[in-house]
Parts: structure tokens; sequence; C-alpha cells
């Protein structure tokens, strides 16, 4: 029966059967060294012509990723042989029998290297093969544990999760960046987000979520933005007040950071205070005094905005994340509830850490009248948007909710210098798995 590595740990005098890749292969005099891979992590094979040489004639042919089985005896490691790296880093297995399972051709890259130092384009241009290597493979273990965070502590907050389509009848956030579709007959479009599918979530359920891919036609290639993204998506009713939105989201961030932490060296700190609450105008302001660069009249903040805001937040309140709130009604999606002291400005807010956007959210009209007259001053028509009107038609409490991409937090939790590197099939511009050629 096969036994994991990291089982092996416990098994000690035992003979063991393990299956997996060869990673790495060293011959040091008549011994023959090989870390194997399995879905738990690596473990050192030890293969000795004394103890079997028909095992030995086997190792011999080994190239990295082939696929083996291997049988033999868990022993400890011999002292000044231990490595604390590895979770099965004290005990080798002395092998007896080889199986190669699968050959593998000639690698076009090392993948015995501790770390992938390949350009960006060459590392996904080869995406089947370096997602294998440990380092790559780390950063999804991670991206499912802030997953798990996510969906733990909605749920722990009396969260329903839904699932919803990405194929939608019209473009709620309106405008150019978005796919359409040839759907049958019919026009159709990619969804740039489930916004409108969660706020009816919430007339069932109340408070609900959903993990969904979303779609932005920008027409930019940088290095935070993807064409196809996964959306973490909550939304509640029954709000005293968009404060609340915020507290939940605070909630999130934090368990994802906790658990991230966990698992992984994260260059984001711990939230150890409140994250600070302020109006963009007030963010505005505080950037012209610490920059002299004058955006206050600019209806949204800039990159450059963000990061000094971000600067500010951690030496005057000890936050690594800061909440903006109130941000221009005109800039914001027709659903977002104005500020009734200030219909000019949103009950909306976007988290900022890390120098970027990492949450936006807000609370959302919830009468009929006034968002059907949303709807036609942002220039869309209230017969696209039937079924979702439907659900205010037959009663909204006052709820709203928030969202964030999963691909960003990632980068930024492990501090990854392209949001690519956190998708595990980045989609732009300039690439569907494969790059488009320049001719096309």
């Amino acid at each position: 029966m096969r036994v994991l590595s990291t089982d092996a740990v416990h098994l000690v005098g035992k003979k063991v059967e393990l299956q997996g890749w060869i990673r790495l292969r060293r011959d040091h005099g008549k011994l023959i060294f090989l870390d194997l891979r399995d879905r738990e992590g690596l473990i050192q094979l030890v293969v000795n012509p004394k103890t079997k040489e028909t095992a030995y004639k086997a190792a011999q042919e080994l190239r990295p990723e082939d696929v083996i089985e291997a049988s033999g005896v868990v022993k400890k490691r011999p002292a000044g042989t231990i490595n604390k790296e590895l979770k099965t880093g004290e005990v080798e297995v002395e092998v007896v029998s080889i199986k190669l399972i699968s050959k593998a051709e000639t690698l076009p890259l090392d993948m015995g290297a501790e770390e992938l130092n390949l350009e960006l384009p060459t590392l996904l241009d080869h995406r089947s093969l370096t997602l294998r290597h440990p380092k790559i493979a780390s950063i999804f273990k991670t991206q499912e544990a802030v997953v798990e965070a996510f969906r733990e502590t909605l749920k722990n907050e009396g969260f329903t999760e839904i699932f919803v389509p990405t194929i939608i009848k019209s473009a709620p956030e309106g405008g150019s960046e978005v796919f359409s579709i040839n759907y049958y007959e019919n026009k159709a479009y990619l969804g740039q987000s489930p916004q409108l599918y969660k706020q009816i979530g919430v007339g069932a359920f109340e408070r609900v979520f959903t993990i969904a891919h979303a779609y932005r036609a920008e027409p930019s290639v940088t290095t935070r933005h993807l064409s196809e993204y996964v959306s973490l998506d909550a939304e509640m009713g029954f709000i005293e007040s968009f404060n609340d939105i915020m507290d939940v989201a605070e909630k999130v961030i934090k368990s994802m950071i906790d658990k991230a932490s966990r698992i992984a060296k994260i260059s984001v700190p711990q939230i150890k205070k409140p994250i600070p609450r302020i109006k963009m105008r007030e963010a505005q302001e505080i950037v012209f005094k610490r920059t002299k660069v004058d955006h206050r009249k600019e209806p949204d903040l800039d990159p450059s905005d963000e990061r000094e805001i971000c600067k500010w937040a951690e030496e005057e309140t000890g936050s690594p994340f800061v909440f903006i709130t109130h941000y221009p009604t005109k800039k914001r999606p027709f659903y977002t509830m104005p500020d009734p002291k200030d219909p000019e400005y949103t009950l909306g807010f976007d988290l900022l850490g890390v120098s970027e956007e990492w949450v936006t959210g807000g609370q959302r009209i919830n009468d009929y009248k006034m968002l059907v007259d949303h709807i036609k001053k942002w220039g869309n028509k209230p017969e696209d948007f039937e079924l979702y009107l439907q659900a205010f038609r037959y009663g909204m409490p006052p709820e709203g909710g928030f969202a964030m991409g999963l691909e960003r937090i990632t980068k930024d939790l492990l501090g990854l210098e392209n949001v690519r590197e956190a998708s595990l099939f980045p989609r732009d511009m300039e690439r569907v798995d494969e790059r488009f050629s320049k001719d096309r």
C-alpha cells in the first residue's frame, strides 16, 4: 500500500512503498540520492548497489520528472545530514526496488533549482511544468488557505454560499470593459462581477457569499490586472449602516492574513489595531500635505495617492491598511447608495493595503424606484435588468457588500512582483495559455 512522504516520518524501521516524481538525482560516489515529490512534499531516497543491484541500475537511468514507485526501509538520517527545511528532513528511505511508471522527456529548464529564476513569459510558457516546482506550487497552497479563511469566516457570520453564472444579459458596471459573446442567436456578456446575482441572493438567504470567475476587458497590461480573475464576493441584508459591511470585511482580511501566515512567509504584517476609516477627500488632503502634489479635485485616488495614504496609515495609526470611503456618486456603479447627508458622494469604500486596493464595497440602493432612476441616469435600460429589479420590486432590506480579487491578495501576501504569478493559468491581452503570435 502506498505511503505518502510525510507519513514515512513516523515509520522508521518499516518497509514502505512510495510513488511520485523524481525532482532531483544526485550521484555521490557509489550512492545515488533521489528527491521524490508527492502531494505532501519531498523525501530523500538512497540507492546503494550493495542493497539491491537491480534497484541501483534502475536509479542510474532516472531523470527529473520521471514517475516512479519505490520500495524501501525508512531510516533516520545520519547526524549532520538532517534537512530542517523539509518536513521529512530527519529521515530517508533506503531503496530495495524501483518501478518506472512514466518516463519524462528531457526538461527545457532546471526544475531542481531552489528557485526558478526565469522571466515571467518563460515561466508561463512552460506552465504545466513550472507549476510542479515546490516554490511555485506553494503559491497556490497559500491561495487555497486564503479562500478557506474567506469561506470559514463568512460561514461563522451566518452567510450562505451560492454559485452564480458568469454569462450575463447586460453589463451592470457599463462601459466598454466587457467581453461580448455570441450566445446562440443572441448577444450576451461575460460578467464583470457576480454583483447583481449576490444582491438577488440577499432576498432569499439574507447573507450570501460566492467565489466566482469575473472578466474585465481592460486594454492594458500591468502587474496588477488580469482579464480573468477570481472574485471573492459577499453581500448582507438588514445592515444598520455601511460600517457593518466594513466590520465584516475587516474580519475576513484579518482571518486571511492569519491563516496565510501559518503556512507561508508572508510580506503583510498582522492587523493588530482597528483599520482606520477616512473619506476620500480627507485622504486627498493628507496626500497633498505630505507630498505637495494636488489631486484634491480629482474624482478618485490615483496609484501614487494610494501608496502615500497607505504609508500615512502605517506611520500614524500603526495599521497596514486603511478604509477610504465616500467616493463620488458619479464614479461608482448605479447600485451604490448615495450618502443621504451629501448625495454627491456614496456610502461606498475601498480597503487599501500594500499600496493598492484590496477590497471594494459599500451600501447598495434597496429602494426599487430609486434604483430604476439610477439605472436610467447611468445610461442603461431598466428592461435589461428585469430579473435583478424583480428582487427589489418585491421587497429588499437595507443591504450592501464587498468584493476582492483573489490573485491580487495572493500576490501582495507573498510579495510577488506580478499578479500573473498568483494565477494558475493567467489570461491577459497577450495570452490565453500560450502567447498570441505578434502577427495575429
